[in-house]
Order: C-alpha cells, then structure tokens, then sequence
C-alpha cells in the first residue's frame, strides 16, 4: 500500500519559516516527479511547488516563488518544502503529491491530475 505521509506544519507568526516534510512509502518514486499543493478554507486545491524525478526542475506558483525552496531525495521517496517569509495568506493544509505512471518527465508537472497519490496533508498556520 502506498503511502504518503507529511509532517513540520504548525503554527508560525508572520515572516517566520517551517520546512516541511514528506516521506513516501509502498513502492518508489524514483523516477517520478513529486510536488505540494495546498488548500485553504474555502478554497480549491492549488499547485505550491514541484521537482522533476532528477531534482534537475522546479517550478512554484507565482505567490511563493522567492520564499519557498523544493528539494528532494526521489532515490530515498522523501521531498521536503522550505517555507521562509511565510504569510497570513499561507495559511492552509499542505499535501504531498507524487506522480506513478510516467517515469523520468523533464516537464514539471502542475495539474492535480497528473498526481496519482497523495497525503493526507499537514496544517500550516500563519498568524498576523
């Protein structure tokens, strides 16, 4: 059974950071592509970040780029998400997501289609 699990949100002030985690287990994701997206309340889920099976691209959602940082180990299933300069408006639950059936894009992917499995997601609090 395949599993993703997040873990480092929690409750910040304003212009503070958190690094979240996600480690992936049941099969490997390797050659795979993962990403975080988030939901706020109310809100429709949305693309936060992504890193190609290599490590070699990210891409970010226009409002964190310069304050969030992607990275991951695919070979070891786990990809982590550096939140600095975090925002009231961050406030929302972040999901882990990973692509399972084609391997080794160069394209990051940012559609939530195009994810196949998913945590459960970690809360991220900012207050003003």
């Amino acid at each position: 059974q395949v599993q993703l699990v997040e873990s480092g949100g929690g409750l910040v002030q304003a212009g503070g950071s958190l690094r979240l985690s996600c480690a992936a287990s049941g099969r490997t994701f390797s050659s795979y592509a993962m990403g975080w997206f988030r939901q706020a309340p109310g809100k429709e889920r949305e693309f936060v970040a992504a890193i190609t099976w290599s490590g070699g691209s990210t891409y970010y959602t226009d409002s964190v780029k310069g304050r969030f940082t992607i990275s991951g180990a695919n070979a070891k299933n786990t990809v982590y998400l550096q939140m600095n300069s975090l925002k009231p408006e961050d406030t929302a639950v972040y999901y882990c997501a990973a692509e399972g059936n084609r391997p080794f894009r160069a394209i990051v992917p940012t559609r939530r289609e195009e994810y196949h499995y998913w945590g459960q997601g970690t809360q991220v609090t900012v207050s003003s």
